[in-house]
């Protein structure tokens, strides 16, 4: 890697592992950060693809602003693999390239001394291709339930339907080259962050 090149990482893990917060403490520490569920936000605002997905699943499909219903839209194609296949098909050629962009963007910024890359489906959409690192973020499933509970509202059959549709935790983390345990205080969390900054020279 050349000197000028900026490490690329990619966070993964279950559900409810707590990517973004730790994302958020890279950012503390300068990191620039791209999520895949701003992409995702973003590219469903596209006329082209609202009307794609109106198309296929009808008006039913929007909220009272008229935007797509991420949660409503979630439960069809998240029970059908070929209604989520048909939705894949749209939305990540998209993302790939707007990635590609902000990967782009952020190299040519002297200021940025890392990019990290934060989407739930990186290893599925294959995204993880443009990553130097890929850190697995580690929680038990009860602590990761509890958290979608309380933060998303979700159930334990909305979170298995998504787990389905995603590689399984020990597949994930196979494909890591640095794992953070994230089921303890925040802090504990930081220190793991800050190690693994040294390991890669970024201070």
């Amino acid at each position: 890697m050349a000197e000028t090149r900026k490490p690329i990482i990619g966070l993964i893990g279950g559900i409810g592992s707590g990517k973004s917060s730790m994302a958020a403490e890279f950012v503390r520490r300068g990191a620039r950060l791209l999520s895949g569920d701003e992409f995702g936000h973003e590219v469903l605002r596209r006329p082209k693809i609202k009307e794609q997905v109106v198309s296929r699943w009808g008006d039913k499909i929007l909220d009272g602003q008229g935007d797509v219903d991420r949660r409503q839209l979630g439960q069809i194609v998240f029970a059908d693999p070929v209604e989520r296949a048909a939705l894949e098909a749209w939305l990540w050629p998209w993302i790939m390239r707007r990635l590609s962009e902000e990967v782009a963007a952020a190299q040519a910024d002297p200021a940025v001394p890392l990019v990290v890359v934060d989407a739930a489906v990186m290893l599925e959409a294959g995204w993880n291709g443009v990553c130097d690192r890929i850190v697995y973020v580690d929680a038990p499933r009860e602590l990761r339930l509890q958290r979608l509970a309380r933060q998303r509202g979700w159930s334990e059959k909305e979170v298995a339907a998504r787990e389905k549709a995603q590689w399984s935790v020990d597949e994930k983390r196979k494909c890591a080259d640095h794992v953070v345990d994230n089921s303890g205080a925040p802090q504990a969390t930081a220190r793991q962050i800050d190690n693994l900054l040294r390991l890669w020279g970024i201070e």
